[in-house]
């Protein structure tokens, strides 16, 4: 009978997992090499950046004009305020062509109809009156009009008499952003 006889063949080495190269987690699992992957990172992190400078950017220049108009509204009150409030009745004619030159729409139609008498009247009463601004807010902004509230205080002379007491006067004005520059379109005084 014949022996079967078992022999063992040569070992071969079997490869332990600490002779393979280390690829990183993500490597494996994007099969792609850490170059290339730092690289598309990169270039999207850089992309990210670029976009959010834009839009930050965008944002400030767009703060930066609304401030402008802000501003602006403000300061055309302010002087509209001192321009209704400061009439001297020898300087008359231009006093009053100055508001009518600040004002637009309804409110410079409507002051350049009654601008006649008013100036008459100043006239007959030898009035002096000048008008300083104690405080000016904005109340509001639609698109390039806004209102503002203008405190003023009105020292008057008439037929030269002084008056003992200042007036006191607060003046809601809408103003508008034109063309050829802001303008007082309407004048309401508030009790």
């Amino acid at each position: 009978m014949s022996a079967l006889r078992l022999t063992r063949r040569p070992e071969t080495p079997v490869a332990d997992e600490d002779d393979e190269p280390e690829i990183p987690l993500v490597g494996r699992l994007t099969g792609m090499s850490p170059t290339r992957l730092g690289l598309v990172a990169g270039i999207c992190l850089v992309t990210v950046l670029i976009v959010l400078c834009g839009w930050l950017g965008y944002r400030v220049n767009q703060d930066s004009q609304e401030n402008r108009l802000r501003a602006t509204l403000i300061q055309v009150a302010k002087q509209a305020a001192v321009n209704l409030t400061t009439i001297d009745y020898l300087t008359a004619e231009n006093d009053v062509q100055r508001i009518i030159d600040s004002a637009t729409g309804q409110f410079a139609e409507d002051f350049r109809a009654r601008s006649t008498p008013f100036i008459d009247v100043v006239k007959q009463a030898k009035s002096q009156s000048v008008g300083t601004v104690t405080e000016a807010g904005l109340e509001s902004v639609s698109g390039q009009q806004g209102r503002v509230l203008v405190s003023v205080t009105v020292k008057t002379i008439s037929d030269g008499r002084v008056e003992e007491q200042p007036r006191y006067w607060r003046m809601r004005m809408t103003v508008s952003q034109q063309n050829d520059g802001a303008k007082v379109a309407d004048v309401e005084f508030v009790p």
